[in-house]
């Protein structure tokens, strides 16, 4: 095995790859979007980055490489990367988590506004050239309910905390010890109690077998008919259908998703044609930088490595998080 070998899964042509020039000459690179590319490097290869690779790649270059120590995938939500032969052996797997945070929490700060000030209205008013004057709400004293504490939940506290929203959060290990920022915490048994005192609700939580479908019509009928949903998370965690169903009946006051079942989002969506609905096409973390922030976050990655030093952002792939 050598120890200097990574071999990433991605399009030979994207910019970011040259960041990893700075690896070189002690460390060898090989970049690739077939299987094939790799040859007899995947042998020896202790190392794997997926940076862009789809499912299927992944699967037949991990088959490929016996010597396999450590994989690192580029995103957060791991549906595109977990197999069972991935799960169930020794390779340890990071993620990007906390990588896009920050961005995702002002855009959960964004959609809170967007509601509480009826923007679209002024848009609407002001392509119209209609002087229209209305209330808006303040959101100070207003209760955020954030589903899946991590740290895209807790980017979404420490930014609405400061302008008076009080937090609230769904965990899976709800413990004394919690963020102080929150209010209360509470376990995923507890979420529909949680969910009727909110005036908002930001799904960060990722996609498992625990969490595909957990926010459904019971958990919409608890929310309060002025209530907002925001999911910055994975689409499949909200089911889609009773979603459209309380927003078409005004059963609740909007939502604002940055993602989605299918993605794209087909043209025929009823979503488009929402007036109480905010769409961001999976887009809410893609900042000038995100990219070189995901490269340098990798590369930071590889000299703990290197140095034997722990990983950061290791996934319990049981888990799936």
């Amino acid at each position: 095995m050598r120890t200097n070998l990574i071999l990433v899964l991605a399009d030979p042509a994207e910019r970011q790859l040259t960041m990893l020039d700075e690896l070189r000459p002690g460390t060898e690179v090989v970049v690739g979007d077939s299987a094939r590319l790799f040859g007899k490097e995947a042998a020896d290869a202790p190392v794997l980055f997926n940076w862009s690779g789809s499912l299927e790649l992944l699967r037949d270059v991990v088959s490929a490489c016996p010597n396999l120590e450590w994989v690192h995938s580029r995103a957060v939500g791991l549906e595109r990367t977990l197999f069972p032969d991935l799960i169930e052996n020794s390779v340890t797997l990071t993620n990007g988590r906390g990588v896009f945070s920050a961005s995702l929490g002002e855009f959960a700060l964004a959609a809170i506004l967007y509601f509480a000030k009826d923007l679209r209205r002024m848009v609407r008013n002001q392509m119209a050239r209609t002087w229209e004057s209305f209330d808006v709400m303040p959101i100070s004293g207003q209760v955020v309910g954030i589903v899946g504490y991590g740290d895209i939940g807790r980017a979404v506290a420490t930014r609405v905390r400061p302008l008076g929203m009080k937090v609230l959060a769904v965990k899976r290990h709800a413990s004394p010890d919690a963020d102080p920022i929150v209010e209360r915490t509470y376990t995923p048994d507890g979420r529909t109690e949680m969910l009727a005192r909110c005036d908002y609700v930001v799904v960060a939580t990722p996609l498992t077998a625990e969490t595909r479908g957990m926010i459904a019509e019971p958990e919409l009928a608890a929310m309060k008919p002025t209530g907002v949903i925001i999911n910055l998370g994975r689409g499949p965690v909200i089911d889609e259908k009773a979603l459209l169903d309380a927003l078409s009946r005004g059963r609740i006051k909007g939502a604002a998703l940055d993602v989605f079942d299918e993605e794209p989002l087909p043209r025929e969506h009823p979503f488009y044609e929402l007036e109480n609905v905010l769409l961001s096409p999976h887009c809410a973390d893609h900042t000038p930088d995100w990219l070189d922030q995901s490269m340098r976050f990798f590369i930071e990655q590889y000299e703990r490595f290197r140095k034997g030093q722990p990983l950061m952002n290791v996934v319990d792939k049981k888990l799936g998080y």
